[in-house]
């Protein structure tokens, strides 16, 4: 089960109005740079619910999803359970 895990994110904004992230900061205050953005579209997120603009990132070298969900940020992270 995966669930939404919300982050406040540096977003970079183009003279044409795009978003750019470029770090997203964890719930306990850690700082992640994103090295690259792989993918963005308007997408669903089926395990954690919700929908907005998908961002498919390369952090540390590992992909990750990063949802827009106007106009919070979040990132779906697996349950505990």
């Amino acid at each position: 089960m995966e669930y939404k895990t919300y982050v406040s994110v540096t977003v970079h904004f183009t003279a044409q109005g795009r978003m750019i992230p470029s770090s997203i900061e964890w719930e306990d205050g850690r700082v992640y740079e994103i090295d690259k953005i792989l993918d963005v579209r308007p997408a669903a997120s089926l395990k954690a619910g919700g929908n907005g603009i998908r961002y498919v990132c390369l952090i540390q070298g590992r992909r990750r999803h990063l949802y827009y969900e106007n106009p919070r940020w979040f990132v779906p992270r697996k349950g505990l359970e």
